[in-house]
């Protein structure tokens, strides 16, 4: 397994290439044990599995634009990849960002170019008094690893900022008034 992490490319490759696998896999299951808009409770009031599509993006955002959104996935990735040494790629923590944001966005754009929609089968929610939902939108592992990867590169640009920043030490030496 070694020989296969040897570059930083290859470690970005492998965490995409598992997060589009996972992703693909677990949409299978979704597709073949749930009808469309079907539901299977698993932690009644909180968490259950459905099946529903997306033809927008997050938040179902741009409804019904689905080619467009894969245009857009699709320059996305191309700007990422020239962009990619933003990543802080010499890092793991880089590598994996990157790869979690490239694998989620590949994820996706399968489903947009082979059913012409995303599937979402992951739902938290709140049961309120009337019987109805309040939940968050669904989603699945794709976007799972896309809002993980980002985060990570938050932390990596804060841990960066931090770090740049002027030693505070000898800026309070260099703020002392003679006396």
């Amino acid at each position: 397994m070694n020989f296969v992490l040897r570059t930083p490319n290859q470690r970005v490759a492998l965490i995409a290439g598992l997060v589009i696998i996972l992703d693909q896999l677990t949409k299978q299951i979704v597709l073949r044990s749930l009808g469309y808009a079907q539901e299977r409770i698993v932690i009644d009031g909180f968490f259950k599995f459905v099946h529903w599509v997306n033809t927008g993006a997050a938040w179902s955002l741009f409804r019904g634009r689905n080619e467009l959104l894969a245009v857009v996935a699709i320059v996305a990735l191309v700007v990422l990849f020239f962009s990619r040494h933003h990543f802080d790629a010499r890092t793991l923590f880089g590598q994996t960002a990157f790869g979690l944001i490239c694998g989620g966005i590949v994820g996706n754009l399968i489903d947009r170019l082979r059913v012409g929609h995303v599937i979402d089968f992951i739902y938290f929610y709140v049961q309120r008094r009337d019987g109805s939902d309040l939940g968050f939108p669904a989603f699945n592992v794709a976007d799972s690893a896309i809002c993980t990867g980002v985060g990570l590169v938050f932390l990596l640009t804060w841990k960066g900022e931090r770090h740049a920043g002027p030693d505070e030490s000898s800026a309070s030496k260099e703020n002392v008034l003679p006396h």
